[in-house]
C-alpha cells in the first residue's frame, strides 16, 4: 500500500515549488502583527483635561491658564484633574474669581488635548477617564473575531478546501482593514476589527495546513517556522510604521492596503494535494502533484501516480470525532490547554508594552527582534529534542518569566523589560512549536477542525488577556501572576502527549497516534526479521493495519 508521503518524496520534500508556496503563504503574515498589536500605538496616553469653555461666555478675555485655574480642581500633586471639573454656574466672572467654585462633576462637555497632537484613537473617540476601558474591551472584541474565525474557517476549510478559505480571508482582511480608517464611531470600529480578527484567524490556520501538507516529514517544522519568521519581521515593521505615522487613520491604511497587491494569488496558490485525495478528487490531485514535480525538476513514476487513490471513502472529520476516539480526545484537550497558555502569556506581554517603563517603540522593536531568533531556533530545537520536550519546557519557562516580573520593583524598568523580553522569546517559541505539533497530531480529515478548536482555545485566552490587564488597578502583580500560572500548568500537561518527530502525517481519525504507529512499524520489522518473511511486504502489511 502506497502512502501519500511517498508522493511527496517523489515530488521533492522541499523543492522550489514548496519554497515558493511557503513564501506566498508568509507574505500576508507580515501584516498580522499590525492588526493584532497595532492598536496599542493608537491609544498612547496624552495630557488631557475637561472642556470648560463654558466660562468663555462670561470671561472671553481670560487666558488659558486663568480659565483652567478657575474651572479645574487640582490633585494631591498640584496638577489639574484630568477627569473632573467644577460644575458650571450662572455667576458673573467677578463672583467666580472672588468666591471660587467648590462643587465638582465629571467631564460633561468632552476633553481638551494638546493641539499639536496628531489624531489618535484616544483623542478622536475620547478613550479616557470613564471610557478608558473601551480600549481593552476593543482588543477583546478583536480576539472574539479571532475566535469566530477559528470556529468558522477551521471546519469550513476541511470541507471546501484550504485555498478558497485562504483567499476569502485575504479579501476580508484588506477590505475591512482599510474600511476601519473611515469609521465614524468607535463601536463601528470595534465591529470592523472583529471581522478583521476572523480573517486573520482564517489566514493563520489555512497557511498552517498548506505549509504542512505540501512538504515532507523532515521539512515540516522548517516550512511552518519560516512563515512564522515573517510574523517576527512584521513586529519590527510595526515599530517603525507606528513611529513614523502617528495619524491613526493613515496608519490603518498603511497596515491594511498592501494586502490588495497579493491578489495574484488567485492564479498561483495551489490546493492541498493531500486534501484533494481525502476528498476523492484524484485527477485534480494528480495535476497539482505533476505541476509541483515539474517545478522541482522531478518526475513522478507513472506506476506510482496510478496508485494515487483514497484508502477508503473518507469523509471530513467533525469536532465529535475528536472526542469519540480516546487518543484524539487526549490530544485535543491537552493541546487546547497548551494553546490557551501560549496565547495568554504571548498577548499578556505584547499588549503590556506601554507599561514596562521604557520607550514603547524601542520596546516593540525589541519584542519583534527577539521573535525572529525565537522562531528560527525552533527549527533546530524540534529536530534535536523532539516536539513534546520542546513544547513543555518552553511553556514552563515563559510562565516562570512572568512570575519573575511580579517580584521586580516597579521602579526597575530596565530589569522588568529584560525579563519580559526573555518571556516573549520563550512564549513566541512555544506558540510556534504548538502550530507544528498540532498539525502533526491531528489527522488530515480533521486537521483543520482540530487546529481550529485549539485556535478557539487560544482566542478565548486572547479575549481574556486585555481584560486581565484591568485587574492591575487593584494590584500591579495580579495580571502577571495569572499570565505566568497558566503556561506552567500547560507545560506540565504536555508531558502526557505522544512524540511526532520523524513520523508521517496521519490521514484518518481511526489511525493510531504517530508515536504508536512508529512503535508498531518497529515491532513489525522485528517480527519479520525473526520470521524470515519478505521484509518490505510485511512492513507495508503492518503499516496498513495500524
Amino acid at each position: 500500500m502506497t502512502e501519500f508521503g511517498d508522493f511527496i518524496s517523489a515530488v521533492g520534500e522541499f523543492g522550489l515549488y514548496q519554497k515558493l508556496l511557503v513564501l506566498f503563504l508568509s507574505l500576508p503574515l507580515l501584516l498580522n502583527p499590525f492588526h493584532m498589536i497595532g492598536q496599542v500605538f493608537m491609544v498612547v496616553d496624552v495630557p488631557h483635561h475637561c472642556d470648560t469653555s463654558w466660562i468663555r461666555a462670561i470671561g472671553p478675555n481670560l487666558t488659558e491658564e486663568e480659565q483652567l485655574n478657575l474651572t479645574l480642581p487640582r490633585d494631591a500633586d498640584g496638577a489639574y484633574e484630568q477627569c473632573s471639573m467644577y460644575s458650571p454656574v450662572d455667576w458673573d466672572l467677578g463672583s467666580i474669581v472672588a468666591y471660587g467654585l467648590n462643587a465638582t462633576e465629571k467631564c460633561s462637555s468632552g476633553w481638551v488635548y494638546p493641539s499639536a497632537q496628531p489624531p489618535s484613537l484616544l483623542t478622536e473617540f475620547d478613550l479616557v477617564c470613564d471610557r478608558k476601558n473601551l480600549n481593552d474591551i476593543s482588543q477583546s472584541v478583536y480576539m472574539v473575531g479571532l475566535l469566530l474565525g477559528a470556529m468558522i474557517f477551521g471546519p469550513l476549510s476541511d470541507r471546501i478546501g484550504r485555498r478558497l478559505i485562504f483567499l476569502i480571508s485575504m479579501l476580508l482582511q484588506c477590505s475591512f482593514g482599510v474600511g476601519i480608517a473611515f469609521v465614524p464611531h468607535f463601536y463601528v470600529y470595534m465591529a470592523f476589527r472583529c471581522v478583521v480578527g476572523a480573517s486573520v484567524s482564517g489566514i493563520l490556520i489555512t497557511a498552517l495546513a498548506l505549509a504542512t501538507e505540501w512538504v515532507g516529514v523532515s521539512s515540516r517544522p522548517k516550512a511552518v517556522l519560516i512563515s512564522h519568521c515573517f510574523v517576527a519581521i512584521g513586529q519590527m515593521l510595526l515599530a517603525g510604521l507606528s513611529y513614523g505615522i502617528r495619524n491613526w487613520r493613515l496608519l490603518e491604511i498603511a497596515g491594511s492596503a498592501p494586502m490588495f497587491a497579493l491578489f495574484f494569488y488567485i492564479w498561483v496558490l495551489p490546493e492541498s494535494a493531500r486534501w484533494l485525495v481525502t476528498k476523492g478528487r484524484i485527477e485534480e490531485a494528480k495535476k497539482v502533484l505533476q505541476k509541483a514535480a515539474s517545478s522541482n525538476k522531478r518526475t513522478i513514476p507513472p506506476g506510482l501516480l496510478e496508485q494515487l487513490k483514497p484508502e477508503t471513502q473518507t469523509k471530513s472529520g467533525s469536532t465529535l470525532d475528536l472526542f469519540r476516539k480516546k487518543h484524539l480526545r487526549k490530544v485535543t484537550l491537552i493541546m487546547s490547554c497548551a494553546w490557551f497558555a501560549d496565547s495568554l502569556v504571548y498577548y499578556g506581554l505584547s499588549l503590556n508594552v506601554t507599561h514596562f517603563g521604557l520607550d514603547i517603540y524601542l520596546t516593540q522593536l525589541a519584542f519583534g527582534a527577539v521573535e525572529l531568533p525565537a522562531r528560527f531556533c525552533c527549527i533546530f530545537l524540534l529536530q534535536w529534542f523532539g516536539r513534546k520536550k520542546t513544547q513543555a519546557v518552553l511553556l514552563l519557562l515563559s510562565g516562570l518569566m512572568c512570575l519573575a516580573i511580579t517580584g521586580i520593583p516597579e521602579d526597575q524598568a530596565v530589569a522588568t523589560t529584560v525579563v519580559a523580553i526573555i518571556g516573549k522569546f520563550t512564549a513566541t517559541a512555544s506558540f510556534s512549536t504548538s502550530y507544528v505539533y498540532s498539525a502533526e497530531l491531528f489527522p488530515t480529515v480533521a486537521r483543520q477542525t482540530g487546529v481550529g478548536l485549539c485556535s478557539m482555545s487560544a482566542r478565548v485566552a486572547g479575549i481574556m488577556a486585555p481584560l486581565i490587564h484591568l485587574l492591575g488597578q487593584y494590584h500591579r502583580a495580579i495580571p502577571m501572576a495569572i499570565f505566568g500560572s497558566a503556561p506552567v500548568v500547560g507545560g506540565l500537561l504536555c508531558v502526557l502527549l505522544p512524540e511526532t518527530r520523524g513520523t508521517d502525517l496521519v490521514d484518518d481519525t481511526g489511525a493510531a497516534t504517530p508515536e504508536l504507529s512508529r512503535k508498531l512499524e518497529i515491532l513489525c520489522k522485528r517480527e519479520t526479521r525473526e520470521d524470515g518473511v519478505d521484509l518490505e511486504k510485511d512492513v507495508y502489511r503492518c503499516s496498513g493495519s495500524k
